[in-house]
């Protein structure tokens, strides 16, 4: 190894010192071509002194000693130039030495001549006037001294030539053959030279760094597909082209069509929403945006933000998330309070009246009683119309503070139409009670809210001698409550909407025969804190079947 190093060096040893005569003449070349710039230096700074205290009358009879000396005005025109005649010379502002100097009070520059036999250099300086002052001076070029050398030099090219075929060849076999036998993947089996070894085993430590680093990687990428992946809120990670990067399920579904290339396509290629858009240039302007969007018949809130390091963009995150029961639990309030200013409006409004009435005295004796029952009545609605709208909030709130027990279902049902059957003989309606004991595990005053209200509304909107048959029955998978009438029935297009709160079929008969409004509310409510499902069938003009199905009692 030792004696193969050294016959190597040897051999190049002497190609360097054949090249090394070329690079001398070179250096010795700009030596002198610096002396020479030296030399053109001094002498513009004596002249620039005998310009500036005797103006164009220092150029009469001047000895240039081999120089050119030229003085350029404030304009770029030459006023004196000691080669040429000034009428025949261009403008000079754009020389290089003379841009330089009137930049920074000094300038140089080389310029060789078209046929590269001689070079010119020149050495300019800004006078305290504004006039530029150059001397110049013209030099054999390198080309011409290497072409008086031409023969010698021939014949040390061809052996500089010859050498370095050889010694190319022999140096990259040599040297290259025992790298191009590295085995990279396990660089410690590789039997080269014996100083490569420290870097072997720190390739080796890369190798091993980038596995592990490969796999934790892949590792962490797997756990945010997972985790995007069984999100319901959409993500898309953009770069900052908008180009996909990542896309869960969920957004794909929303924002993209089954079986579409995804990942590295254009998001805006793949769906051009001009919303979408805005929003991408919003964010990729370093500003966060938001929009609701309408997205497969559901609304959601599209939020994009942009992902900066050191105030520079390098992609946007898109995040979906679904706000249709939000709006739709907004909507609701909205029509909530509206329906509750309302309702309380019309009691409120006879109250005063009648009140305003019997205070101005304008109300006979005789119907004192009648005006005085009416502000009860209305009163008494106000008191029940408040009462159940805290039992909603209540329900609304969980209703933690109320005590679950074990319950006999029919008891609750004989006790209702016990309580109803004043009301329901002042209606002509006829109230049955069928089935058997059955315990529920509930809440006392949620069971007997639910059955109250139904067979409430079942003797409301009943007919003349009309019934409603209330039974209770046991099934293997729990208890069955079944309310039905012989009534009005409820329209099809009405059904999903009887539980919502101030909702009201008949909206003239409701009138007359008072009520909240909020009765099925609550029995939705009572009835989803306890787990059960409610199922509504009825035929207009008919009646209507409305069936509870609770849950068995724990053990």
């Amino acid at each position: 190894m030792t004696k193969r190093i050294f016959r190597n060096i040897l051999v190049v040893a002497l190609g360097v010192f054949l090249a090394s005569t070329l690079l001398f003449m070179t250096v010795l070349y700009d030596y002198f071509s610096a002396s020479l710039l030296g030399r053109l230096r001094a002498q513009l700074d004596m002249a620039s002194r005998g310009v500036l205290h005797e103006g164009i009358g220092y150029f009469e009879d001047i000895q240039t000693d081999g120089f050119r000396m030229t003085w350029i005005g404030t304009d770029g025109k030459v006023l004196y130039d000691s080669a040429s005649d000034v009428q025949d010379m261009e403008n000079h502002f754009q020389r290089e030495e003379i841009k330089e100097a009137l930049a920074e009070g000094y300038g140089e520059s080389i310029r060789d001549s078209s046929t590269l036999t001689q070079r010119y250099l020149y050495s300019a300086k800004r006078l305290s006037d504004g006039t530029v002052l150059r001397l110049s001076v013209t030099q054999n070029s390198l080309l011409v001294l290497m072409l008086g050398m031409l023969q010698p030099s021939c014949v040390i090219f061809a052996i500089a030539i010859i050498l370095s075929i050889v010694l190319a060849s022999r140096l990259s076999k040599n040297i290259v053959k025992p790298l191009n036998e590295l085995n990279l993947d396990d660089p410690l089996s590789s039997n080269g030279y014996e100083e490569l070894r420290p870097l072997l085993r720190r390739i080796d430590t890369q190798q091993r760094q980038i596995r592990l680093q490969s796999n934790q990687l892949k590792q962490k990428q797997n756990e945010f597909e997972t985790l995007t992946g069984r999100m319901s809120e959409g993500i898309v990670l953009l770069d900052s082209k908008g180009f996909l990067i990542s896309i869960n399920p969920a957004a794909e579904n929303l924002l993209l069509s089954p079986n579409s290339v995804t990942v590295g396509e254009n998001i805006l290629s793949l769906n051009p929403n001009p919303e979408l858009a805005k929003l991408l240039e919003q964010a990729s302007r370093g500003s966060h945006g938001e929009k609701t969007m309408m997205l497969k018949n559901r609304t959601y809130r599209v939020s994009a933000n942009p992902v900066t390091e050191d105030d520079q963009i390098y992609g946007v995150v898109l995040l979906l998330l679904d706000i249709t029961e939000k709006e739709n639990a907004e909507h609701m309030r909205r029509e909530f309070t509206a329906n509750v200013s309302h309702e309380l409006k019309t009691p409120l409004q006879t109250i005063s009246g009648c009140a305003e009435l019997l205070a101005n005295g304008m109300v006979k004796s005789e119907d004192v009683p009648a005006f005085s029952k009416q502000i009860y009545t209305e009163a008494r609605r106000m008191i029940q119309l408040v009462n159940d709208i805290i039992g909603l909030s209540h329900l609304d709130e969980g209703a933690e503070d109320m005590a679950w027990e074990e319950v006999d279902l029919f008891a609750i049902c004989q006790k209702t139409a016990e309580s109803l059957a004043s009301e329901a003989e002042k209606n002509g309606v006829r109230v049955d009670l069928m089935g058997e004991s059955a315990v529920v595990h509930g809440i006392p005053q949620l069971l007997d809210s639910i059955v109250y209200n139904l067979c409430d509304n079942a003797i409301k909107y009943n007919r003349k001698n009309g019934t409603v048959r209330l039974s209770v029955k046991n099934e293997d998978s729990g208890v069955l409550l079944s309310v039905a009438d012989t009534g009005i029935g409820i329209p099809p297009e009405d059904k999903e909407r009887i539980f919502e709160r101030f909702y009201r079929v008949d909206k003239s008969r409701s009138k007359e025969i008072g009520g909240t409004g909020l009765g099925l509310s609550i029995v939705k409510h009572a009835a989803r804190l306890h787990g059960a499902q409610i199922t509504v069938d009825s035929t207009l003009g008919k009646g209507t079947i409305v069936t509870v199905r609770l849950g068995l009692p724990s053990v």
